[in-house]
């Protein structure tokens, strides 16, 4: 299956939404923070980053889904800076540059971008995919133009909070091939206290249909290869924090059948010992209360990816 950036970029459709994204920098909103500030001119807003995305690393990643992983494993950017402020953030040294000291990583252009795009297509990497872009979506769709003139062929996955507006999505339509966004919290009270986004849920489940409406169910290849579609993250926080009952059943009645994969490994970092709720793991009772609501809402479950990640393992030293 061919990528969809490459329709886009034969009729220069895709240079076009990248003109306009970037455009959009002047006054940012693309994020639903709406920072308003000049990233052209290097104003820097809740993100931390100015006009060029920083790449803190990248680097080909086989602890994701199976499914995203196969054979060569998947191309993973992650970029500097962030719209959230997750109190549990397990990589708060990249995501928050206010409290790191500054962005972490390169600074990159669109050519430096597109050079990475396309060094971990020559890798073997199954996808390119971008770990928290919301915040350099311009960026992104500048590289990509710039990568598909140059012969990258990969499916592109967007793999963000599920804190994106509705109106920079639409910018990834037929851009995206796979939408890999998370589904956090519930509960606004629960975003304003551990996101720093009390909109957190409402945002997030707009994100999510729009996400469904335009690449829908998960499409594996042969292999067994993700090649587009949408597949849920939800990672369960200890003491229900996360609303994942909730959010299995709207999961069931919005994105029929969707893949979702309930995640098991929540460890206290960064700023969760302020909060005594999180100071501790869920139980093994909270995992399997959350996937039987996947399981009852008709949602497909997959693995835990770090539960893959060992199976995979497994496998190869049993072929030797």
């Amino acid at each position: 299956m061919e990528p969809s950036y490459l329709a886009l970029a034969r009729t220069d459709e895709l240079a076009r939404r990248a003109e306009a994204a970037v455009a959009r920098l002047a006054a940012c909103d693309l994020c639903p923070r709406r920072c308003g500030v000049d990233r052209l001119a290097g104003e820097t807003g809740f993100c931390g980053i100015g006009r060029r995305a920083v790449l803190a690393d990248y680097h080909l990643h086989y602890g994701e889904e199976a499914c995203l992983v196969g054979e060569g494993g998947s191309g993973a950017l992650f970029f500097s800076g962030c719209s959230l402020a997750c109190v549990f953030c397990q990589n708060w040294e990249i995501s928050r540059p206010d409290a790191a000291g500054g962005p972490c990583g390169l600074e990159l252009d669109a050519a430096g971008l597109a050079g990475a795009f396309l060094d971990l297509q020559a890798r073997g990497a199954e996808n390119i995919n971008l770990v928290s872009p919301t915040h350099v979506a311009a960026q992104v769709l500048e590289a990509l133009a710039l990568a598909a003139d140059q012969g990258l062929a990969l499916p592109l996955v967007w793999n963000s909070g599920g804190y994106d507006s509705v109106d920079t999505l639409r910018l990834f339509e037929g851009v995206a091939d796979i939408y890999l966004p998370d589904a956090k919290v519930w509960d606004p009270d629960q975003g304003a206290r551990l996101l720093s986004a009390p909109d957190y849920p409402g945002t997030a489940r707009a994100a999510l249909a729009e996400m469904w409406r335009q690449a829908g169910p998960l499409v594996l290849d042969g292999r067994g290869v993700a090649q587009k579609g949408l597949l849920v993250r939800h990672l369960v926080l200890p003491g229900g924090l996360a609303g994942s009952t909730d959010w299995m059943d709207w999961l069931g009645r919005n994105a029929p059948g969707a893949a979702v994969n309930v995640m098991g490994q929540y460890r206290p970092c960064w700023r969760a010992g302020e909060f005594p709720e999180l100071r501790a793991a869920p139980g093994p009772e909270d995992m399997e209360s959350a996937r039987q609501e996947a399981r009852r809402a008709g949602l497909a479950l997959l693995e835990d990816p770090v539960q893959g990640l060992l199976a995979r393992l497994a496998r190869r030293l049993e072929s030797g």
